[in-house]
């Protein structure tokens, strides 16, 4: 697809093949377009890497991170369980919302936790929010060990950022989802990689091997669970989807 900016006209135009059509430069249409375009651009740039919370890496867009805030905030969990810990931003982040709420904890997962990383995570001053489990997210002696650190009247929301092909992440979904509790989510992260095939640094498997698609699939199989972002706290614009690396990756236990 081409898309033409002309900021004389205030338009947008976009062909694909035969089919051109046009958009106010300054309308929700050329946003949501602009916005994708933007995601896939700064994805390849590494975009992601440039972030950290607390003093740790966080390899997360702001704005995931600002709506995630916004769903721990709404349903106030008491655990908090994530599959891959990389360098412990994200594990940080969700401590301090706990922190900040005086209500809940954090479990990391991931199969290998260097012991370089694992010493300044454990020495953070966030550290007694934070419990490390290294192994692999979907062994049972795994899922096992999270188990067993839940209590029956835990609010329970699960974020899956570890392997992401979509195999494993289906798997993550069926191990991890009787973890969560009615009305709390558990979101498949990084989605955007069905948007990435060709983008330098892309790979053309990701068309159908991505989070998105397990998520898809899993949601359809499972009516206890429903698809579809939480709906945002404060909304005083024409927009109405996220700008987001986590397409189709929300879903909310419904019964």
């Amino acid at each position: 697809m081409k898309i033409t900016i002309d900021t004389t006209e205030q338009t947008l135009t976009t062909e694909d093949g035969p089919n051109s059509r046009s958009h106010g430069l300054y309308t929700k249409e050329s946003f949501d377009l602009l916005s994708r375009e933007w995601l896939r651009v700064g994805w390849s740039l590494r975009q992601y890497f440039t972030f950290s919370w607390f003093g740790r890496p966080v390899v997360q867009l702001p704005e995931d991170m600002i709506r995630l805030q916004e769903v721990i905030y709404q349903i106030k969990p008491d655990v908090i369980v994530e599959t891959g810990v990389y360098r412990g931003g994200s594990l940080m982040f969700l401590a301090t919302l706990c922190k900040a709420a005086e209500q809940g904890r954090v479990i990391g997962i991931d199969v290998k936790i260097p012991g370089e990383e694992r010493g300044l995570i454990e020495s953070h001053m966030l550290a007694p929010l934070i419990t490390l489990i290294e192994g692999d997210s979907v062994a049972p002696d795994v899922v096992q060990q999270v188990a067993g650190q839940i209590n029956g009247s835990d609010t329970v929301l699960v974020i899956l950022d570890s392997n992401h092909t979509k195999a494993h992440v289906l798997a993550e979904l069926r191990q991890y989802s009787p973890l969560v509790t009615a009305g709390s989510y558990i979101v498949a992260t990084d989605g955007v990689m069905k948007d990435l095939p060709a983008v330098p640094g892309g790979d053309s498997r990701w068309a159908t091997d991505n989070p998105a698609a397990a998520a898809a699939e899993f949601a359809a199989s499972h009516p206890e669970f429903e698809a579809g972002q939480p709906p945002w706290l404060f909304h005083d614009s024409e927009l109405t989807e996220n700008v987001t690396y986590w397409p189709g990756g929300w879903l909310r236990r419904v019964s």
